[in-house]
Protein backbone atom coordinates (compact mmCIF):
# COMPACT_ATOMS: atom_id res chain seq x y z
CA UNK A 1 0.00 0.00 0.00
CA UNK A 2 2.70 2.33 1.13
CA UNK A 3 4.63 1.25 -2.05
CA UNK A 4 1.83 2.25 -4.84
CA UNK A 5 1.12 5.58 -2.84
CA UNK A 6 4.89 6.34 -2.79
CA UNK A 7 4.70 5.24 -7.04
CA UNK A 8 1.47 7.51 -7.44
CA UNK A 9 3.05 10.66 -6.05
CA UNK A 10 6.43 10.36 -7.93
CA UNK A 11 4.60 10.07 -10.85
CA UNK A 12 2.42 13.17 -9.72
CA UNK A 13 5.50 15.08 -9.22
CA UNK A 14 7.32 14.02 -12.43
CA UNK A 15 4.15 15.24 -14.52
CA UNK A 16 4.08 18.98 -12.49
CA UNK A 17 7.76 18.99 -13.74
CA UNK A 18 6.65 18.11 -17.02
CA UNK A 19 3.59 20.61 -17.12
CA UNK A 20 6.45 23.46 -15.56
CA UNK A 21 9.41 22.47 -18.29
CA UNK A 22 6.40 22.80 -21.35
CA UNK A 23 5.24 26.13 -20.00
CA UNK A 24 8.73 27.36 -20.13
CA UNK A 25 9.34 26.00 -23.26
CA UNK A 26 6.52 27.87 -24.90
CA UNK A 27 7.33 30.80 -23.44
CA UNK A 28 10.61 30.81 -24.24
CA UNK A 29 9.95 30.10 -28.26
CA UNK A 30 7.59 32.96 -27.29
CA UNK A 31 10.21 35.93 -26.39
CA UNK A 32 12.55 34.42 -28.93
CA UNK A 33 10.30 35.21 -32.19
CA UNK A 34 10.70 38.92 -32.42
CA UNK A 35 10.22 40.81 -35.62
CA UNK A 36 11.49 44.35 -36.65
CA UNK A 37 10.18 46.67 -38.87
CA UNK A 38 11.29 49.56 -41.07
CA UNK A 39 8.75 52.21 -42.30
CA UNK A 40 10.71 54.04 -45.27
CA UNK A 41 8.81 57.33 -45.60
CA UNK A 42 9.32 60.53 -48.05
CA UNK A 43 10.44 63.75 -46.42
CA UNK A 44 8.21 65.90 -48.66
CA UNK A 45 4.87 65.36 -50.44
CA UNK A 46 6.21 65.65 -53.23
CA UNK A 47 8.69 62.81 -53.13
CA UNK A 48 7.30 59.62 -54.41
CA UNK A 49 7.83 56.46 -52.57
CA UNK A 50 10.90 54.35 -53.72
CA UNK A 51 9.50 50.71 -55.33
CA UNK A 52 9.78 47.53 -53.44
CA UNK A 53 12.22 45.99 -56.01
CA UNK A 54 14.70 48.69 -56.05
CA UNK A 55 14.41 48.18 -52.24
CA UNK A 56 15.25 44.23 -52.54
CA UNK A 57 17.78 44.91 -54.61
CA UNK A 58 20.23 46.71 -52.38
CA UNK A 59 19.41 44.68 -49.68
CA UNK A 60 19.92 41.62 -51.85
CA UNK A 61 23.44 42.80 -53.09
CA UNK A 62 24.10 43.13 -49.16
CA UNK A 63 23.46 39.62 -48.27
CA UNK A 64 20.56 40.88 -46.14
CA UNK A 65 17.92 38.80 -46.02
CA UNK A 66 13.82 40.31 -45.02
CA UNK A 67 10.40 38.18 -44.79
CA UNK A 68 8.63 40.83 -46.78
CA UNK A 69 8.00 44.45 -48.20
CA UNK A 70 4.81 46.19 -48.36
CA UNK A 71 3.50 49.47 -49.29
CA UNK A 72 0.83 50.86 -46.65
CA UNK A 73 -0.54 54.20 -47.06
CA UNK A 74 2.55 56.83 -48.29
CA UNK A 75 4.78 54.37 -46.09
CA UNK A 76 6.78 51.40 -47.69
CA UNK A 77 6.96 48.41 -44.49
CA UNK A 78 9.87 46.44 -44.82
CA UNK A 79 9.82 42.82 -42.22
CA UNK A 80 12.95 41.44 -40.40
CA UNK A 81 13.31 38.34 -38.68
CA UNK A 82 15.57 40.09 -35.68
CA UNK A 83 16.13 43.78 -35.50
CA UNK A 84 19.81 42.76 -35.98
CA UNK A 85 18.80 42.24 -39.55
CA UNK A 86 16.82 45.72 -39.28
CA UNK A 87 19.40 47.56 -38.34
CA UNK A 88 21.94 46.43 -40.80
CA UNK A 89 19.49 47.48 -43.64
CA UNK A 90 19.24 50.70 -41.93
CA UNK A 91 22.50 51.02 -42.29
CA UNK A 92 22.02 49.83 -45.88
CA UNK A 93 19.46 51.68 -47.02
CA UNK A 94 20.47 55.38 -45.57
CA UNK A 95 23.96 55.23 -47.82
CA UNK A 96 21.69 53.52 -51.05
CA UNK A 97 18.45 55.53 -51.20
CA UNK A 98 18.66 59.35 -51.69
CA UNK A 99 18.03 62.33 -48.96
CA UNK A 100 14.64 62.69 -49.98
CA UNK A 101 13.27 59.62 -47.54
CA UNK A 102 13.00 58.77 -43.52
CA UNK A 103 13.94 55.88 -42.42
CA UNK A 104 13.03 54.34 -39.37
CA UNK A 105 13.50 51.03 -37.09
CA UNK A 106 10.20 49.78 -35.37
CA UNK A 107 10.39 47.02 -33.20
CA UNK A 108 7.50 45.17 -33.11
CA UNK A 109 6.49 44.55 -29.08
CA UNK A 110 2.16 44.44 -29.84
CA UNK A 111 2.37 41.13 -27.95
CA UNK A 112 4.57 42.54 -25.18
CA UNK A 113 2.00 45.72 -24.98
CA UNK A 114 -1.17 43.31 -24.91
CA UNK A 115 -0.02 40.89 -22.25
CA UNK A 116 0.63 44.08 -20.36
CA UNK A 117 -2.89 45.62 -21.01
CA UNK A 118 -3.93 42.12 -19.89
CA UNK A 119 -2.42 42.15 -16.99
CA UNK A 120 -3.13 46.25 -15.78
CA UNK A 121 -6.92 45.06 -16.57
CA UNK A 122 -6.92 42.50 -14.38
CA UNK A 123 -5.17 43.94 -11.46
CA UNK A 124 -8.21 46.18 -11.39
CA UNK A 125 -10.75 43.82 -11.07
CA UNK A 126 -8.92 42.07 -8.24
CA UNK A 127 -8.51 44.94 -5.83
Amino acid sequence: MASSNASLRRLSYAMIALVMFSALLLAWSALQKQESTLAIRAVSQGVSMPDGFSIWHHLDANGIQFKSITPQNDVLLITFDSSVESAAAKKVLDRSLPHGYIIAQQDDNSQTAAWLTRLRDTSRLLG
